[in-house]
């Protein structure tokens, strides 16, 4: 369609321009709408941080939400270098972060409190205009709160030339801020201002859940924030099959919990009813278990009856879930899973198994309700227990809350602004071409599979091609979790079984998938970002799943830059192994960022002594010339809104359309 005045148009094209023009009535409007749009696709990107693998650390996730992973520290001292110290600084920055419980410390303290009310509001509304720079004020506009819009509006935009009449219009504001009594309430405002215009675009890779002590806290801080993202990880599509009603997932996730010292987490956090699992696992399950015992716990003091009863509890879930397990395997035979029927594999006498030609002796034999001549069957206990457990996930409303939320801002995959993000992997074959896996008789690779599969999440939850076909996807979301060929596992099994019963070590091997042993292969990182219409030059994959060893020397960086693996360790599961406490990756108009987190200790230390996260970055990649909106995916549809409006004026032009007012 051209835009000069004679264009021909067809009966389609005059119908979305007519449209259009309802919004745009007359050629002053349109025109005004293009240089708006046009002014904003030369501001400089917003910046985008990326983090993964969060496992329920709470503490730590709100604390960089908080400083930004450093980004406030570093804008505070471009600010006021040359003007404060750095305990000064420091003490700002921690007031930015905690603004209630900082606040309450320091009225205790001072003397002149409207004094320093004066110089605080002061350096609070230098740090915002700092940080709100690079954005339009009307998108800076609807991040301001209600009650202080107009007065942030104005503080931001006057001018500090020393002597103007502006400047006492700016004093006169913070003067009846204090006198008032509203200046607490404005700190708290403006901090929360600061820390939200210093992030734009939150990207989540996946694995909220599991692990740490809350996973419930991260998500109803993510629900309080609007630009954001998620990616699903393995143990997310865990609890997501849980929340559904997938018995299968629900075991694991009582397990994963009992095995962390977690059940916490599904009682208070959700209100999971676990008090028939209690009872259940004190009569059948009730002599000492020490391969069920929770890792956090310690061996001896006073805790010996709670140890004892959780390891009972996570035995009697184990066992349930090895059954139920045994059960969906012999169901769907085209999982290609039947090495994992391993109750079948016991002497029950002998107390060993068999294993790939080899017999292994069991660190724990004794499974009272295992019947060796039909190993996979519940006995009646077990199935009121898995029903009672089933329908308490089915009925918790803040569980269903965040599955909800987690299919709402989530997904398998996502592609914006030149990165491609997904949790762990795509399978692939050992020549490094995309894998070929079987869904419901038809086959599915590379993106198409990802594309498949998040249908099928989406459909285990919410139904809508009738029952069987729920039935299936239902059982496929325990396979996500640890098929062979799902992207999220990616391994050759999963060895729960020899893990908690089996000392040597060989048992417990898990091979992992083609995709990680090309994960330095830069033509197949290529291969993929192609697949996902990205310059395969230019974008990057940003994963995590995979803690990378940090204190081996591994790095982050992998097939030259076009692989970014950003599972640093926040689960504090993990940072014996990676040495350090997370990554966090910064994308900003001036290229890419990783930053090193160093273990966080907690808020009350961050309030009461000034300490933050000790965070260390380097460069990924940087740009000669700053990246603007112009050059974002969001840019890509702005220039679009440009295309369709230059259309509508010489629509106007050539009297094919004509102005409404």
């Amino acid at each position: 369609m051209s835009t000069t005045a004679d264009a021909a148009y067809t009966a389609a094209d005059l119908k979305y321009l007519g449209l259009l023009s309802e919004k745009f009535p007359t050629i002053a409007d349109a025109s005004t709408e293009i240089i708006n749009l046009e002014a904003i696709l030369n501001l400089p990107k917003g910046t985008e941080h990326f983090l993964t693998d969060l496992h329920g650390e709470y503490e730590s996730f709100r604390h960089v939400l908080k400083n930004a992973s450093g980004v406030i520290r570093q804008k505070v001292h471009e600010v006021f270098n040359n003007t404060l110290r750095e305990s000064e600084m420091s003490e700002l920055c921690t007031l930015i972060y905690y603004p209630e419980e900082k606040l309450r410390l320091i009225k205790a303290r001072e003397a002149d409190l409207n004094d320093w009310y004066k110089v605080t509001l002061n350096q609070l509304t230098e740090v915002c205009r700092a940080v709100s720079v690079k954005y339009t004020r009307s998108k800076v506009r609807k991040m301001l709160p209600p009650d202080f819009s107009y007065v942030i509006q104005e503080l931001l935009h006057e001018s500090d030339s020393p002597g103007s009449s502006k400047q006492n219009y700016f004093n006169g504001i913070l003067n009846s801020i204090i006198a008032i009594g509203r200046a607490d309430a404005f700190i708290i405002a403006m901090s929360n201002v600061i820390q939200r215009l210093t992030i734009d675009r939150l990207h989540i890779i996946g694995d909220i859940f599991d692990r740490g002590p809350g996973p419930h806290i991260i998500l109803d801080t993510l629900a309080q924030y609007d630009r954001y993202d998620i990616q699903w990880g393995n143990h997310d599509i865990l609890w997501m099959g849980a929340a559904a009603g997938n018995t299968a997932s629900i075991a694991n996730v009582i397990r994963l919990s009992a095995r962390y010292d977690n059940l916490d987490v599904l009682e208070d956090g959700y209100g999971i009813n676990l008090l028939p699992l209690a009872r259940f696992a004190m009569e059948y399950y009730n002599t000492p278990c020490a391969p069920y015992k929770p890792k956090s716990m310690p061996d001896t003091g006073g805790n010996e009856r709670d140890t004892l009863l959780t390891s009972q509890m996570h035995k009697a879930i184990t066992v349930l879930q090895f059954k139920i397990e045994g059960q969906l395997i012999k169901r769907h035979p085209e999982y290609g899973m039947s090495s994992r029927l391993l109750l079948e594999q016991i002497d029950y006498k002998r107390g060993t198994i068999r294993l790939d030609g080899e017999e292994y002796p069991l660190r724990d034999a004794d499974f009272p309700t295992v019947d060796p001549a039909n190993p996979y069957a519940l006995t009646p206990a077990e199935e009121r227990l898995i029903r009672t457990l089933q329908a308490s996930f089915l009925n918790s409303y803040k569980l269903q809350k965040h599955i909800r939320l987690l299919y709402l801002k989530g997904s398998i995959y996502l592609a914006v602004n030149s990165n491609l993000m997904y949790h762990a992997s795509i399978p692939m074959t050992d020549d490094g071409e995309f894998k070929s896996v079987l869904i419901d008789g038809k086959s599915y690779a590379g993106r198409a599979l990802l594309d498949r599969l998040d249908l099928l999440a989406r459909e285990a939850y919410f139904g809508g091609n009738g029952q069987q076909s729920r039935e299936r996807a239902l059982d496929y979301m325990w396979y996500l979790w640890c098929g062979p060929d799902s992207p999220f596992f990616d391994k050759s099994k999963m060895a729960t079984f020899e893990r908690y019963l089996i000392e040597d070590k060989r048992a417990q091997h898990e091979e992992k998938g083609a995709y990680y042993k090309h994960m330095e292969d830069t033509e197949m990182c290529r291969r993929i970002l192609a697949a996902f219409d990205l310059d395969p030059e230019r974008s990057h994959i940003i994963s995590g799943h995979v803690p990378v060893k940090t204190r081996k020397g591994e790095s982050p960086i992998k097939a030259g830059g076009r692989l970014l693996m950003i599972d640093g360790g926040f689960s504090k599961a993990y940072q014996s192994e990676t040495g350090i406490a997370g990554y966090t990756l910064i994308f900003n108009s001036h290229g890419l960022q990783l930053v090193q987190h160093e273990p966080f200790e907690s808020s009350v230390k961050a309030v009461e002594e000034g300490r933050d996260i000790i965070s260390t970055k380097m460069i990924v990649e940087a740009m000669t010339d700053r990246i603007t909106v112009r050059d974002t995916t969001i840019g890509k549809e702005l220039q679009r809104q440009i295309d369709d409006l230059l259309q509508l004026l010489a629509a106007y032009r050539g009297g094919w359309i004509k102005e409404r007012k």
